[in-house]
């Protein structure tokens, strides 16, 4: 590729050789130009043959697929990597574990085209079961399996409109990270770890500083979900997770309080937890299994978020600066 391309897709991979060369393929096989887009795969630290399966790919697709090694592990720590080796002006994300729509690429071009103000493109997050889901895990259940769907309109999304934009399908303009700097370690996935908040705090940044998304319903990407995710347990282990970074965040709507804090944990979620409380045991009582795990999850992240608070506290270590006001 002689000029620089259009679109540059960040890929970071982790211990995922045997599905990445799917994840790859998907974005190889596209409706738009194969000449106006490349593909930088983050290799982070793999040790499961990784490294071989991309050399393999980089040659097989020369001037289109290229490798970079991040050997500081974290997924945050990947993309900047990514970025700094992209050559275009447009950068888009996804996962080893998601594939891309045929029309993926020229949806990004398109729709950066058509909103020259806009900094930010966002899509669907479908699932591609690798067995039937549970009864239980609807579209409630739908965060941690790192779905997204807001619908079939086209949305604009901003600090008026807050939405949760995810880097399993997210398009920006380059300039945007040299304006807000990129994602946050603190708030990364680290290998296996889950809950993280890495995503969630960088588009709070950006709303901050006034910029905007879409939100396009054509963009699409489909995420494998294995059956270790379809169970309880993991459900369990990443609400836990997920208040754990929720506490490190400090983001405003978890602040409030008309009372104060108790402990370094604002007072309306220890109201909001005993309410959850009360609700899972008459779920229970009643025999409504699926409403009453419902309230259980709002409990696990109630824990994770006061362990990491009293944490904080019985270490005596300076709380993280609050982001948000």
């Amino acid at each position: 590729m002689s000029t620089s391309p259009a679109l540059s897709i960040v890929l970071p991979t982790y211990n995922r050789a045997a599905e990445l060369p799917v994840a790859i393929k998907s974005a190889l096989d596209q409706t738009a130009s194969s000449d106006c887009y490349e593909i930088v795969v983050v290799d982070n630290n793999s040790t499961d043959g990784t490294a071989d399966v991309l050399r393999e790919l980089a040659r097989q697709y020369s001037g289109r697929v290229f490798g970079v090694l991040e050997t500081r592990q974290g997924v945050a720590y990947a993309r900047q990597a990514g970025i700094a080796a992209a050559r275009a002006e447009l950068v888009a994300f996804f996962d080893d574990d998601v594939r891309v729509s045929r029309e993926w690429v020229a949806t990004i071009l398109g729709t950066f085209e058509r909103h020259a103000d806009i900094d930010v493109v966002g899509g669907k997050v479908l699932p591609a079961w690798s067995v039937p889901p549970p009864s239980w895990l609807t579209a409630v259940h739908w965060a941690p399996l790192a779905l997204q769907d807001f619908g079939d309109e086209e949305m604009f999304v901003s600090r008026e409109n807050p939405r949760g934009l995810i880097s399993a399908n997210l398009a920006c303009r380059k300039r945007v990270f040299e304006r807000l700097g990129g994602f946050s370690p603190q708030f990364q996935r680290v290998k296996d770890g889950i809950g993280s908040l890495e995503d969630d705090e960088w588009i709070r940044r950006l709303w901050r500083a006034g910029g905007r998304a879409v939100y396009v319903p054509d963009l699409v990407t489909y995420t494998d979900v294995p059956a270790s995710r379809l169970t309880r347990t993991y459900h369990r282990r990443w609400h836990k997770g997920h208040g754990r970074f929720y506490a490190m965040l400090r983001a405003d709507e978890m602040e409030r309080s008309t009372v104060g804090a108790i402990l370094g944990v604002p007072a309306h979620l220890y109201r909001s937890a005993m309410a959850d409380v009360v609700g899972w045991i008459r779920a229970a009582i009643a025999g409504h299994t699926d409403q009453a795990f419902l309230h259980e999850t709002r409990l696990r992240f109630f824990r994770g978020f006061v362990h990491q608070r009293f944490g904080e506290r019985l270490r005596r270590h300076r709380p993280v600066e609050r982001l948000y006001s």
